[in-house]
C-alpha cells in the first residue's frame, strides 16, 4: 500500500487529471470514515453534522474559518491508546494541539503530556495537568523554561545537549532541586517521512549520537551528577509513521545502549521512551495502524530485544503524536470564489477559494502535505470535478487541498470542510497578511463550546506599539 505520509506527493508535474491515488468518486457526497472524526455524518438533509450539531449552526455561532473539535472522538482516541498500551506511559504531544481544555481532557483520560516550551508548560499547568505527568522537550531550553519546569516538579526533562545539562546543574545547585532527566539519543534510523520531521538520523539538531559515543558521555555525566536522577533513554525516529519497522532498529540500539551503560556503571536505568509519531489518514491513500496493532507489535519488539541483551524490560513510554489529536478536528470554511483555469494539455482545473488559507494551515505549503475536503452545507447531484482548494493569501503556494473531487456546482457561499486538521493546523497558525487566527470550538452532544476565541483586529493592534 502506498502512503502519502506527511509530505504527500508533490504533484509538480500533475495535470488536471490528478494524482494516481485519487480515484474518481462514485458518489461525491460520501464521506470516507477514515478521514473524519467518529461524530461526523451527513444529516438526512445532506448537511454535515459534528456530534449532532449541523455545520450551518456552527458557522452561525462561530463564524468561518473555524477549527471544530469533536470532543468525544478526542477522548475516545486518547482512551484507545491508553488501553492498548496498558502498563506503558502514553504521552500526548502538546505541540500538536494544546489549550487549557485539552490539557484537562488529557489529564482526565489518564495520559501523560509532552511540552516543548515554557508556553506549552504554562498552558498545561493552567489546564490542571499534574506536573509529575509532564515531560519537557526541546533542543534549546532557556534558563527561564528550565527554572519553571524544575520549580513545578515536572516528571522528566529530556536533555538534549551538554550545555543544557550544565544549565540544569546550575539551577539545581542554586535552589536545592534534583532534576529527573532522560537523555535524548539519535538512533540513526531513517524514518520514511518528510526530512523536516524525520528526527533520528545523524545530521539533525536533536539528541546525542549513539554511533559516536556522545550518548554514553551524556548518560554518564547525568548519572554521576549530584543534581540529577537519570531515568533512562529517549528516542524519536520521526512523525506520520505508518508501521513499526523502524522501531525495531531503534529498540535494538537503545536497549543495547542501556545494557552497555549497566555494564559500565553497574546501574540499570529503569525507563525507555521509543517516541512514536504514528500516522493518520489525510487522504484515501493512507492506511494507519490501529492502537492495538501498534501496541502488539511494539511489545513484541521490546521484549525480543530485552531478551537478546539479557536485561529486564524497562518502564516504557510511547508518544502517539498526531494520532490522537489529528483526526478529531475539521476546519470549516466558506467558499468565496470559484474559478476555472486552463492548464497544459487542453485540460482545466477548478480553483475553489475559501476564507482562510496558509495562515490557518501552513502544512501544505511547508511540506506539500496532502488533505481532503468535502462540501459540507449540502449534498449535490452534479458531476464531480477535480478542484484545488486555495486560500486568500497573496501567495501562489497558498494551497490547502491540492487535488480533490468536489461537486461541479460548488459555488460562493457554500461551506467546505477539511478533515484531519487537529494536529499542527492551529498550533502552527500565523497572522500572515494580518489575518486573524480562527477560533477553536468543541462540540459534544450537540452543544458547542469555545476553547479559543477568534482573534480580532483589535488584538493585533494591541501588539503594535508604534505610532
Amino acid at each position: 500500500m502506498t502512503h502519502t505520509h506527511v509530505a504527500g506527493s508533490i504533484h509538480a508535474d500533475a495535470t488536471a487529471a490528478g494524482p494516481q491515488w485519487l480515484a474518481f468518486p462514485t458518489d461525491v457526497n460520501t464521506l470516507d470514515p477514515a478521514l473524519w472524526s467518529s461524530g461526523v455524518k451527513r444529516s438526512e438533509a445532506g448537511e454535515l453534522e459534528v456530534a449532532g450539531l449541523g455545520v450551518a449552526e456552527i458557522a452561525e455561532q462561530a463564524g468561518t474559518p473555524a477549527y471544530v473539535v469533536d470532543e468525544q472522538d478526542f477522548r475516545q482516541r486518547a482512551r484507545a491508546f491508553r488501553e492498548a498500551f496498558a502498563g506503558w506511559q502514553v504521552y500526548y504531544a502538546g505541540k500538536s494541539f494544546l489549550t487549557r481544555s485539552v490539557a484537562r481532557w488529557i489529564h482526565e483520560e489518564g495520559l501523560y503530556l509532552d511540552v516543548c516550551s515554557g508556553g506549552e508548560l504554562a498552558v498545561a499547568l493552567a489546564g490542571g495537568m499534574e506536573p509529575a505527568r509532564i515531560g519537557l522537550h526541546g533542543n534549546n531550553k532557556s534558563m527561564a523554561e528550565l527554572e519553571l519546569a524544575l520549580s513545578q516538579g515536572v516528571g522528566r526533562i529530556i536533555v538534549d545537549s551538554l550545555d543544557e545539562i550544565g544549565r540544569i546543574e546550575q539551577l539545581c545547585e542554586a535552589n536545592g532541586w534534583t532534576a529527573r532527566v532522560m537523555v535524548r539519543v539519535t538512533t540513526g534510523v531513517e524514518a520514511h517521512t518528510h526530512e523536516y520531521i524525520a528526527t533520528a538520523h545523524e545530521d539533525q539538531k536533536f539528541g546525542f549520537s549513539i554511533t559516536n559515543g556522545q550518548a554514553m558521555v551524556a548518560m554518564v555525566r547525568c548519572h554521576y551528577s549530584p543534581h540529577m536522577e537519570l531515568l533512562g533513554i529517549h528516542s524519536h525516529i520521526g512523525s506520520q509513521i505508518f508501521d513499526t519497522n523502524g522501531f525495531e532498529v531503534a529498540a535494538r540500539r537503545t536497549i543495547k545502549l542501556l545494557a552497555q551503560f549497566t555494564a559500565a556503571s553497574g546501574a540499570q536505568l529503569p525507563e525507555l521512551d521509543l517516541g512514536g509519531g504514528f500516522g493518520i489518514a489525510y487522504t484515501s491513500a493512507d492506511t494507519p495502524a490501529t492502537p492495538d496493532a501498534l501496541a502488539t507489535n511494539l511489545r513484541e519488539i521490546v521484549e525480543h530485544e530485552a531478551r537478546g541483551y539479557n536485561i529486564d524490560v524497562p518502564v516504557m513510554s510511547i508518544e502517539p503524536g498526531r494520532a490522537i489529536s489529528g483526526p478529531t478536528t475539521m476546519t470549516l470554511y466558506t467558499v468565496g470564489t470559484v474559478k476555472v483555469v486552463d492548464v497544459d494539455g487542453g485540460q482545466q482545473r477548478v480553483y475553489v477559494s475559501v476564507d482562510g488559507g496558509m495562515s490557518d494551515n501552513i502544512r501544505p505549503a511547508l511540506y506539500a502535505a496532502e488533505y481532503s475536503a468535502a462540501l459540507a452545507s449540502r449534498t449535490s447531484q452534479a458531476e464531480p470535478v477535480l478542484c484545488r482548494v486555495v486560500g486568500k493569501h497573496c501567495e501562489g503556494g497558498d494551497i490547502l487541498v491540492r487535488d480533490v473531487f468536489l461537486p461541479g456546482d460548488i459555488r460562493p457561499g457554500d461551506l467546505l470542510a477539511v478533515p484531519a486538521n487537529g494536529a499542527y493546523a492551529r498550533s502552527m497558525a500565523s497572522n500572515y497578511n494580518m489575518l486573524t487566527k480562527p477560533p477553536v470550538v468543541a462540540v459534544r452532544d450537540g452543544e458547542l463550546r469555545t476553547l479559543l476565541r477568534r482573534e480580532s483586529l483589535e488584538d493585533l493592534m494591541r501588539l503594535d506599539v508604534g505610532e
